[in-house]
Parts: structure tokens; sequence; C-alpha cells
């Protein structure tokens, strides 16, 4: 049996139109967008308010109207706040316990507390760089050109939306 040597292998379209590539974008700042999300500012300007309660995100920025709605933050804040605060309260508590051997009731008293206020204070911050992160890849409806902005512009203004025939 004698071995065949590579093959070339092609591609045949058989019918459809030509995809249109959207028109180069300027490049996003990642990290000044994400610092100005963990400061709980509009990743684009840095101005306005990022969000309107404790956790919810602000339809559209205050300031510049940069649209803030297609966020897809899901379970990414409160599994980074986690890893972050028990990166810091394990490590203490660790080291006490070595140290010191306290008693039960104090390790309830010290750490409960301290791991609930931090995990409060870190998940605004941690939410807002996430928003930045995806603001600034242009993630989810962030990109202009993308299916999910073209939805949220015809949820938006549903007299201009195109009813197809």
């Amino acid at each position: 049996m004698e071995k065949e040597g590579p093959q070339e292998m092609s591609v045949q379209i058989l019918h459809g139109q030509p995809i249109e590539q959207p028109a180069e974008q300027p490049a996003r700042d990642l990290w000044q967008a994400v610092r100005r999300g963990m400061m709980c500012r509009c990743p684009a300007c840095g101005q306005g308010h990022l969000f309107t309660s404790y956790l919810k995100v602000a339809p559209a920025c205050d300031h510049c109207g940069e649209v803030l709605s297609h966020h897809r933050a899901d379970d990414a804040p409160p599994y980074l706040t986690i890893m972050v605060v028990g990166h810091i309260v394990v490590p203490m508590l660790m080291w006490l316990e070595l140290r010191y051997q306290p008693e039960l009731w104090i390790h309830f008293v010290l750490w409960l507390p301290l791991t609930l206020i931090m995990s409060l204070a870190m998940l605004p911050p941690i939410k807002g760089a996430v928003v930045g992160y995806q603001w600034a890849l242009r993630m989810h409806g962030f990109d202009e050109h993308s299916a999910e902005a073209d939805e949220d512009r015809k949820l938006a203004n549903p007299a201009k939306a195109v009813i197809p025939a």
C-alpha cells in the first residue's frame, strides 16, 4: 500500500453574499476603563456615575450618554470578590491560629464581620472593573456594529425598527 502525500483542502462557497467587514474602530484603553470602573465611574468618560444604586448599573452615563445597559457582568464580580477576600482573610486567619491558637469564638467574632464588610465594600468596585473591561474590549452590545447593539437600538426605539415582511 503506497502512502499518499499531504492533500490540499479547499473550501467551496456555493451561494451567499460577501461578508462586509466593519470599519476599523479606535482602540479603547483597557486599563483606563478598568480603573474608571473600579472608581464606579463611566468607563468611557470617567465623569458619570456607573451605578444608580449599590450594584445596579445605570442604563446610560449621566455625563456623556454612553449606553451601559449592555454589560453582562453576571457571576464574575461575586466570584472575583470571593477570590480576593479569601486571599486576604485566609492567610491572616492561618497566621493568627498558628501564632496564638485563640478560642473558636474569637475566630467567629473577628473573621465573619471582617469577611462580610470586605466583601460588601469590594463588590461594587469589582463589578465596575468588569463592566469597564467589557466596555474596553467591546464585548456584548458595547460594540456599535454587533447584533446585540442592533437589538438594543430596536428595543429603545421601536418606531424606527424595521418590521420584516
